[in-house]
């Protein structure tokens, strides 16, 4: 099995455009760097001394609004959650005087994930179906190896690839970030919140969470893909309904979560699970164990279908 992931990963970067993928994720994070630190350039956060008189009154405001009643439930929990960390910080001396440092950027280059994983995609979408293009597969069904081991192979490479795509984010945006805004003056720890209590998390450990769970619906979408094509044997169809439901799918989810129940049912109002630590479901009921769920059943129905399909195909085909 390790020599053919080898074989695959040694295919996938024998490609020039693979490395164009990697030179365009560089640029594109240090073209943020440089766009950040000019609207940073010399300003800095003021010491205010009366910080927490601030977050009193800021709480003030939101149990104002809890007792007015008449919020939607996202308004309400962003509220609870905004007034125990509040409570946290001025009990325990947490000061809000921080200026933006390489932990904000790390942070900030997380949005660039969907553009890793869009990468990713497109080297799931050709992965199986080119090598039916180009007749190759050929040469890979008579080897004396199980169709099984040859699919599980390219699905491995695939999320090595993707994992190497986040890894490369992560690094060059800390080392960016390290060197154009530098470290805090002081450690301060970032405050987690869930089912109303607060934790205090280094800040190490709370982005490479916060990177792995904003990673999962990449991971989904990438299945899906890779299962479209090993099913119709197509990367164009693979690229383009992945890539339509990555920026589409939770759009549409949330309009029918809106007016219907059976909203939750989809794979899209389950792939962020940040609702339920920053936010509110996406559907009155929804929870973290049920969303978990319903991911493990979209992910084992994809490879179902990916590996039926791949080991009754007729090699002539």
């Amino acid at each position: 099995m390790i020599q053919l992931i080898q074989n695959e990963w040694m295919k996938i970067w024998k490609r020039p455009a693979t490395i164009v993928m990697v030179i365009i994720l560089l640029l594109i994070v240090a073209v943020v760097g440089a766009f950040m630190k000019h609207q940073q350039s010399g300003l800095t956060v003021p010491d205010n001394e009366n910080w927490k008189h601030g977050l009193q009154m800021e709480n003030k405001g939101y149990k104002d609004q809890l007792e007015n009643g008449g919020l939607p439930p996202e308004s309400e929990n962003f509220y609870k959650k905004q007034i125990a960390v509040n409570e946290y910080r001025i009990a325990h001396d947490i000061s809000t005087n921080v200026d933006y440092s390489v932990w904000d950027f790390v942070q900030d280059g997380s949005q660039l994930i969907i553009l890793a994983g869009l990468f990713t995609i497109i080297i799931a979408a050709g992965i199986v179906a080119n090598e039916f293009n180009w007749g190759t597969v050929k040469l890979l069904l008579i080897r004396p190896i199980s169709r099984t081991k040859l699919l599980l192979s390219k699905y491995i490479t695939v999320v090595l690839f993707g994992f190497f795509m986040l890894i490369v984010l992560f690094v060059f945006s800390f080392i960016l970030g390290t060197v154009l805004f530098g470290f805090p003056e002081h450690a301060y720890p970032y405050l987690t919140y869930y089912n109303g209590t607060v934790k205090e998390q280094s800040m190490i450990v709370h982005l490479i969470i916060y990177y792995g769970l904003n990673s999962i619906s990449v991971l989904m979408l990438t299945t899906m893909a890779f299962m479209i094509s090993t099913v119709f044997r197509n990367s164009s169809l693979a690229i383009g309904v992945s890539i339509f439901l990555m920026f589409m799918g939770t759009t549409i989810t949330v309009m029918l979560a809106g007016k219907f129940e059976w909203a939750k049912y989809i794979l899209f109002a389950n792939t962020d699970l940040t609702q339920y630590f920053d936010g509110a479901p996406m559907v009155s009921g929804m929870t973290l164990t049920f969303s978990v769920l319903m991911l493990i059943i979209y992910f084992l129905l994809f490879h179902v279908l990916a590996f039926y399909v791949f080991k009754k195909r007729d090699v002539a085909a």
